[in-house]
């Protein structure tokens, strides 16, 4: 709370940080209450720190143009993905740590917090330098395997134009499908107001009638 109270870290407080800020307080008290179910609870804090809220302060920042949180969101995307690349190859090795998690959510708690800067950090101590040493190579592996892709889409154009024509047959099948279940509905719906509007003229004319 120190942190928040400094001049320095009071101009950089948002409503992204509040929410982060609610968030970790929401799992530490759950952890608290159920540690058994800890396991789950982590790991859906990991999913919703990691990506739910960057996705929701990325959409904020594209609709408000501001380049800054624009730049911002850029780079915690840029050591988001890197980090998971990482632990693509890694799992087997970290699979067996039981508090693997944990150190995930304080790691990705760590890129977005505003006083911290992970983000930033590792982006500019580690993955600028090593990008830019191996740009070249990376560009060539790029578009080596762009040409390739070309190729290779080139090569099954007619396979992919006939699996295109039988979902769009498909997805036409299901929309007629789905509108004449609806009007059945809405005609059986309809009907059953009909039969007892009769009984009732009927029995209105007979005491006319009398």
């Amino acid at each position: 709370m120190d942190l928040l109270r400094s001049p320095n870290v009071a101009g950089e407080v948002t409503s992204d940080l509040l929410l982060l800020l609610l968030l970790l307080s929401f799992v530490g008290l759950r952890l608290l209450l159920s540690p058994l179910a800890s396991n789950v609870v982590i790991r859906t804090a990991c999913c919703s720190v990691g990506i739910a809220l960057p996705v929701y302060s990325t959409f904020k920042a594209i609709e408000s143009k501001d380049q800054n949180a624009q730049h911002r969101c850029l780079l915690y995307w840029a050591a988001y993905g890197s980090f998971s690349l990482v632990e693509v190859f890694t799992d087997k090795l970290i699979s067996w740590c039981p508090m693997y998690y944990h150190m995930k959510f304080a790691f990705l708690v760590w890129l977005q917090l505003p006083p911290t800067n992970g983000a930033k950090q590792l982006y500019v101590n580690h993955m600028r330098p090593f990008l830019l040493k191996h740009q070249g190579k990376v560009d060539q592996v790029l578009g080596l395997a762009y040409s390739e892709l070309i190729k290779l889409v080139s090569s099954y154009r007619t396979e992919i134009q006939f699996v295109k024509d039988i979902v769009v047959k498909i997805t036409g099948s299901a929309d007629q499908s789905l509108r004449g279940t609806n009007e059945s509905n809405r005609s059986w719906q309809l009907s059953p107001a009909e039969d007892t509007a009769v009984p009732y003229d009927a029995e209105t004319e007979q005491s006319n009638n009398s």
